[in-house]
């Protein structure tokens, strides 16, 4: 039987709340963080609201010397990573630094880091640096910054799987355990909150032009348009379950399974991969689809996108077979760090017995789905599922276990 690879640390930032306990307190309760972009004006924009993290200085939480070197992200990333490392009972100085690795994910991060090299390339005249490089950059900045500002020199990477790679991360710090590795940093942080950000964002059509904050972001809604973008995400410590147990660590859960597939070409004929994620999540976790408390869904507010989710889900387990929520209804869409943070929700949600809510959602009785709504429900869950799909038809599911 292969080594489980459990959770004992993690450390939120979302709209919602920053900080786990102050992002479980709001979530429980239905407390949504999207509103209109207050970084810079959106005024001109087609789309103007998005999930910010408020009340953030990273002056208190970080080094000075710091700051210049980052952008708001990576900040947030590093922040993460020390509340995660702290509340698993991890000092890294002193633990063995090729012990210890980190991967994250990021999807939509770089555009700050970019506008900003811009601006000094227009207002000063200093050397360029290509998109391409900005991107380059940020995709390694966090796992970078993060092991060294930790000591970390074992088993590191960065996962680009759009919003799918939150839970591609985490499959893949998994494996570094399996193989070896003691404790490995995981999740993601992302964000593109800025105005270049915003372009590209509104370059690929599926933000919501709506200016009514419970109105835009519609998961499984009959009137759902679009989607509203947002900063944060979890960063999580996975280590062995033999590990933890050795160390009195405390268990927030176990990654039990996971499953990953791209969708066929446009036209090709061929289903959605979407259920065969799930399928082969669970069955990497040696659980049956009834053995399924709860689904974190995707939810992605695309009419369309949602209509291949719900089928996905009713396929697996039956019309209404199991309370599905959606709680990134009150962040936003994280990127790469929602699917760490609905991974986060759950843990959370099997350790109280409950459920949080989607909020502001009218179903599309099409879609068959019990979905929990507009307040919390208690349920003494065990095993959840957690779904993601990225952009150019990535798809990944992961099954947790409560401790």
């Amino acid at each position: 039987m292969t080594a489980p690879v459990v959770v004992t640390g993690m450390g939120v930032a979302a709209p919602n709340g920053l900080g786990t306990a102050d992002y479980w307190a709001a979530t429980r309760g239905g407390k949504s963080g999207i509103g209109r972009i207050t970084r810079f004006d959106p005024t001109g924009y087609p789309a103007r609201l998005a999930g910010e993290i408020p009340g953030f200085d990273a002056q208190e939480h970080l080094p000075s010397r710091l700051l210049p070197q980052t952008d708001r992200v990576t900040r947030l990333a590093l922040v993460a990573a020390d509340w995660a490392l702290a509340d698993a009972g991890v000092d890294p100085s002193q633990g063995d630094p090729l012990d210890m690795g980190v991967v994250t994910a990021s999807a939509a991060g770089g555009f700050e880091f970019g506008e900003g090299e811009l601006r000094r390339l227009w207002s000063k005249g200093s050397q360029f640096v290509s998109a391409y490089q900005s991107f380059a950059w940020f995709y390694a900045v966090n796992t970078g910054q993060i092991s060294i500002r930790n000591g970390m020199k074992g088993p590191s990477g960065v996962v680009v799987s759009d919003q799918a790679g939150g839970l591609d991360a985490l499959a893949q710090a998994r494996r570094q355990i399996r193989k070896g590795t003691s404790l490995v940093v995981s999740g993601a942080v992302d964000a593109s909150i800025c105005s270049w950000g915003w372009v590209a964002q509104l370059a690929g059509d599926r933000l919501s032009s709506s200016d009514e904050p419970t109105r835009a972001y519609l998961p499984f809604d009959r009137e759902a348009t679009g989607q509203v973008p947002g900063e944060g995400g979890a960063i999580l410590i996975l280590e062995s379950a033999e590990g933890a147990r050795a160390r009195g660590a405390e268990v927030y859960g176990e990654i039990a399974g996971y499953g990953a597939t791209i969708d066929p070409a446009p036209g090709s004929g061929r289903p959605p991969g979407l259920a065969k994620a799930v399928a082969t999540a669970l069955g990497d976790a040696g659980v049956d689809a009834a053995d399924i408390d709860v689904v974190f869904a995707d939810g992605a507010g695309i009419p369309e996108l949602d209509r291949v989710e719900a089928e996905a889900i009713t396929e697996l387990f039956g019309p209404r077979g199991v309370p599905v929520t959606v709680p990134k209804s009150m962040t936003g869409r994280l990127y790469s760090g929602a699917a760490p943070l609905d991974v986060a929700c759950a843990l959370l949600a099997m350790r109280d017995g409950v459920i949080p809510p989607t909020v502001h959602t009218d179903p599309c009785p099409d879609y068959d789905l019990d979905l929990v709504l507009h307040q919390a429900r208690p349920t003494q869950a065990r095993t959840a599922l957690v779904l993601a799909r990225g952009y150019g038809g990535f798809n990944s599911a992961v099954v947790l276990r409560a401790a």
